[in-house]
């Protein structure tokens, strides 16, 4: 029936108007070579014990199709034995079997080759990096203070206008949304951008974080981890903007880590403490997990965990080439210490912290009470900062409560203590604006706002009945601190108020607050927990302090604040 439609269709072209014969040539497009990646494929080799008479049932069938002559293989039927010739015996196919176990170790070795060569390894971290950027690419916009941008739907030739038109005003108001604050009523807040989180650093705590002095998109965490007191083995991670998903370097410690720090002068160096009081120092340029230098074999090397470590500058007004910088260690066993790095790393004390008697006085009356001698004569270090400006003068916490004011040069090495704390002093943090001030935080929940020629606090900070564990001044701003304690983060600001944090923002449920740390180049905070996270958070709308707010702050008058 469809013959006789066609036949039809073709008696009517002939006296048809309609139909005309043209000639015409399909135009083929150009070929283009497409690559396509998939998951591996795996192989597996499965065998069983064989004899004699399996491998000549296996070798009949493929050998009489090759050699019988045609006609006299059967393959239903039997095959008779004079059909093979006499050279195909057990010699052949053992040979065989060899040859097939050379080829494929061949394939292996050039794979393994391949997989790793240097030309692939590049091109991974470039693949990894434009995903990154894909993934986290509104989240580092608004960390760089950069527009968002918006990837432009692909829309097929099919569909109409009307609904490309929809699209893009559908965009415009994404891109609109996603650039604008998020506060905009004016009250300081907190926003979340990422965190520095793997499978690695689950279960850690954060201890320490530091950023490089030079690349400021690159930071140093320090992990450590407590189970029934006993201490586990510790990582030292270094972080990039690049990949918030995975650390770029990783350097596993035989101790939880305790501090960390990068260098200046050596930018690629980074000292590393531990709670066994072990110090080393790692080359973040090299991929191996291994010390270029420790203090394991050292004789004067710590007894007690190294609380806080730095690179401090010698020679400051010296050039880039000429500066010269020393590491400073505080520990647990009472000493502060400088190490040297040649061909192995050294030390030598620069003051023992020794206990002092307590400042509390004597009440007319009063009999004086025996005290028990104390098991050490030393106190244990926690925390230390130098002065900004002059690098001989630097503050050092202890466990007892009290901060000294220590010089490295003269005799009296111990110029004044200030003695205001109930419990040992975590941090101690000079004010980079007005270097005559200075905070610190301690066990007995409170923050205090020193002066360096006043022995007793100007100001004590206490919101909640909490370990405050951390705090910071802020980098632009000599009002503003942020301090963290077990329950939740605070942003304080002088200019507003004395009494009450501007800014409140509680921990997680899964973990609690342990450390944190001032963007360099971003209006963002870092906050470490116990649980192996640094969190990112950027902060939105806070004061901008004034002119006569400056000015007194720079005569370091606090006072006059609400």
């Amino acid at each position: 029936e469809r013959n006789k439609i066609y036949e039809e269709i073709c008696n009517a072209k002939i006296d048809s108007e309609y139909f005309e014969e043209k000639m015409a040539q399909t135009i083929s497009g150009a070929a283009k070579t497409k690559e396509v990646q998939c998951e591996k494929i795996t192989v597996a080799d499965k065998g069983k014990p064989g004899q004699g008479s399996d491998k000549r049932d296996f070798l009949l069938p493929s050998l009489s199709r090759r050699f019988c002559p045609v006609g006299l293989y059967d393959p239903h039927g039997s095959i008779p034995i004079w059909n093979i010739p006499s050279f195909c015996d057990s010699t052949s196919s053992i040979i065989i079997a060899e040859s097939a176990v050379a080829a494929r170790s061949h394939e292996e070795k050039e794979f393994h080759s391949i997989l790793t060569s240097a030309n692939l390894q590049q091109d991974l971290v470039v693949m990894e990096r434009i995903l990154m950027e894909n993934i986290f690419q509104p989240k580092l916009a608004l960390y760089r203070q950069i527009p968002v941008l918006i990837e432009p739907v692909v829309i097929s030739d099919t569909e109409g206008e009307g609904s490309e038109e929809e699209d893009s005003e559908e965009d415009e108001e994404t891109l609109a949304e996603a650039n604008e604050s998020p506060a905009e009523d004016g009250n300081p807040r907190l926003e979340q951008l990422w965190s520095y989180s793997c499978d690695l650093t689950s279960g850690h705590s954060v201890s320490s974080m530091a950023w490089n002095k030079v690349n400021p998109d690159l930071l140093a965490v320090g992990y450590r981890e407590f189970v029934s007191q006993d201490q586990k083995k510790g990582l030292a991670c270094c972080w990039s903007l690049k990949n918030p998903m995975w650390p770029e370097r990783i350097f596993r410690c035989e101790h939880g880590v305790t501090a960390v720090d990068f260098s200046l002068a050596r930018p690629n160096l980074l000292a590393v403490g531990m709670a066994n009081g072990c110090v080393a120092v790692y080359d973040v340029r090299s991929r191996s997990d291994a010390a270029l230098l420790d203090s394991s074999t050292s004789l004067n090397k710590h007894k007690g965990p190294v609380w806080q470590l730095r690179w401090v500058e010698q020679d400051r007004g010296a050039t880039a080439d000429d500066k010269k910088e020393r590491l400073m260690c505080i520990s647990g066993d009472g000493r502060m210490t400088q190490w040297f790095i040649q061909q192995r790393l050294d030390c030598s004390d620069v003051m023992k912290i020794k206990r002092t008697e307590s400042g509390k006085k004597k009440l007319p009356g009063e009999k004086e009470k025996k005290s028990e001698a104390p098991l050490s004569q030393q106190a244990a270090g926690m925390c230390f900062d130098f002065h900004p400006e002059n690098p001989d003068i630097f503050l050092a916490g202890t466990e007892e409560g009290h901060i000294h004011c220590c010089s490295c040069s003269g005799k009296e090495q111990i110029l004044g203590t200030y003695r205001g704390h109930k419990g040992p002093v975590y941090k101690v943090a000079w004010n980079p604006s007005s270097t005559e001030m200075f905070l610190s935080c301690s066990a007995d929940w409170s923050i205090l706002l020193w002066h360096r020629d006043s022995h007793t606090p100007l100001l004590t900070f206490t919101s909640v009945t909490a370990f405050v564990h951390d705090i910071k001044w802020a980098p632009k701003s000599a009002f503003v601190f942020a301090a963290v304690n077990e329950r939740r983060v605070e942003i304080w600001d002088l200019t507003v108020s004395i009494f009450d944090p501007v800014l409140c923002c509680a921990a997680s449920p899964e973990g609690k607050l342990s450390s944190l740390l001032f963007a360099r180049n971003a209006e963002c905070l870092l906050l470490g927990d116990t649980c192996g996270q640094v969190g990112v958070w950027q902060l939105h709308n806070l004061p901008v302090p004034s002119a006569h707010q400056v000015r007194l702050c720079s005569q370091g008058s606090f006072s006059s604040f609400p």
